[in-house]
């Protein structure tokens, strides 16, 4: 028997991922460099299961496959994959195709994607989300790289991906080389300003209003049936029913400071690169690193000891408004995160289909929610959509929201409450809304100090000048000019 398609690394993600291509029909032939990881998936979740063909050395598990070869790699990102690399190519004939289905940097899938190509190689570099759970019933799939090897893949990556409501399948081509990557780096960068929002909503309400466990998970589960739902407000309200040993809250006695994988903190800096303002995303980023310094901010608490008197209004009055401030903010991320896409895609020329991208996430990822569909209808009536601020859903639901949403941020501030993320996403909201920002005293500072030239209003752009401030500085400008 022969194998339809190959998956190396069998930790959760891979033998989930086995297994979902079993159950729609398909034979997989199997390989862990550690061997005994084999059997033992062999010998558990695969036991008995004539579709798993395993294999202990990697020229076995090459001869299991069918031509041309579909190798899939479930390993750990970095230099792991150019290592493995090296010992898979010399053993694969040209127009064999390599999956690379891990978390890798997109500017890595862009360098493997041009330099197996030349060897004769296809390559796809592909996002898969939706954790170990959405990998074994169906996850969402970002597949992009050298779109010679997507007509070999593109049954089986879409009878293996989540479907949306109308039966679609979560996954398509995004484009070439590291498309793929960077679409799924983009829905990492979003899935973290999702949990700091959450985050913020839940201490505002927590701390801020006094609100205890029981009512907040009523809260998120009356939250979920409406614009909010999503899966990450499900499970919010999960988590806050889960007792302890002792019968005491869970959430209480988990610490609190925050890990991350590094993808958050790669869209913050493309979007640095890009010159893309993706301000939600990088406080998110920023609150996990501020949450790290514990033992800093236990000192800190104890310096500036200011008293707390909590929130003194409508309290009832004011979960709505929390809600109105959520959803706008939630919108703005997404906003930013299209924008950042929007310029890779220019940059690198990738054609993405942002209509398209916002169904894939529909379904099995962890950002999936109903208000995707916003997005799609959104790109659908204007596939050249400059920013999502300008759709008309967008401006009638921000201009719903924008007041309470300014309470919310105002009442935290007054409160000591951080709200970054929040208060960041309002700030730009009102940056992007202002037709004359405070720029022309940052241009005019520029040129005062360093001849940077500044432009005019009543002068074409693209014309700069240069303005001798004292008198005394001469009229040369520097040679460069950067906006």
């Amino acid at each position: 028997m022969e194998a339809d398609i190959g998956m190396i690394g069998l930790a959760v993600m891979g033998q989930n991922l086995v297994l979902n291509m079993v159950d729609n029909g398909f034979t997989v032939a199997v390989f862990n460099r550690t061997t005994s990881k084999v059997d033992d998936f062999m010998n558990d979740a695969a036991k008995g299961n004539k579709g798993v063909l395993p294999a202990h050395d990697l020229a076995g598990f090459i001869k299991l496959l069918k031509r041309p070869r579909r190798v899939m790699l479930m390993i750990k990102a970095g230099d792991a994959i150019d290592d493995f690399l090296k010992e898979l190519t010399p053993l694969l004939e040209k127009g064999d195709i390599i999956i690379d289905g891990g978390n890798s940097y997109f500017q890595d899938s862009q360098r493997r994607y041009e330099s197996l190509k030349e060897q004769g190689f296809l390559y796809i570099g592909t996002g898969v989300s939706g954790g170990e759970e959405g990998a074994r019933h169906g996850p969402s799939i970002m597949p992009g790289g050298n779109p010679d090897a997507w007509p070999h893949v593109k049954d089986i990556l879409q009878k293996i991906a989540a479907k949306s409501e109308d039966g679609e399948p979560c996954c398509d081509w995004v484009g070439e080389g590291g498309a793929g990557h960077y679409v799924k780096m983009v829905h990492n960068g979003i899935e973290y300003g999702d949990i700091q929002l959450i985050g913020e909503s839940f201490d505002m309400m927590h701390r801020g209003l006094g609100i205890d466990y029981p009512k907040l998970a009523d809260t998120f589960k009356k939250w979920d049936e409406g614009e909010l739902n999503s899966y990450l407000i499900e499970i919010t309200a999960q988590i806050f029913t889960k007792m302890d040993k002792d019968g005491k809250p869970l959430l209480d006695k988990i610490l609190d400071t925050a890990g991350q994988k590094g993808t958050g903190k790669w869209t913050g800096m493309s979007a640095l690169d890009m010159g893309i303002p993706v301000t939600l995303i990088a406080e998110a980023v920023f609150a996990r690193c501020l949450s790290a310094l514990k033992e800093e901010r236990v000192e800190a608490s104890k310096a500036y000891p200011i008293p707390f008197k909590g929130f003194e209004g409508d309290k009832e009055a004011m979960i709505p408004k929390i809600a109105n401030a959520l959803y706008a903010a939630k919108l703005t991320s997404y906003a930013q995160g299209f924008m950042l896409m929007r310029k890779a895609s220019d940059e690198y020329k990738w054609k993405l289909n942002y209509g398209a991208i916002s169904l894939m996430w529909r379904g099995g990822c962890i950002i999936r929610s109903r208000f995707l569909g916003k997005i799609k209808e959104a790109y659908d009536k204007n596939k050249d959509l400059k920013n999502l601020l300008l759709d008309p859903y967008f401006i009638k639901e921000i201009s719903r929201c924008h007041q309470p949403w300014r309470e919310v941020v105002s009442a935290s501030a007054l409160l000591g409450l951080p709200l970054p993320s929040m208060s960041s996403a309002l700030a730009f909201f009102d940056g992007y809304r202002t037709e004359r920002l405070p720029a022309n005293l940052l241009q005019a500072t520029r040129d005062f100090f360093g001849a940077h030239t500044y432009e005019r209003v009543d002068q074409p752009r693209g014309k700069f000048f240069h303005t001798n401030w004292t008198g005394t500085g001469g009229d040369v400008s520097a040679s460069s000019y950067n906006a």
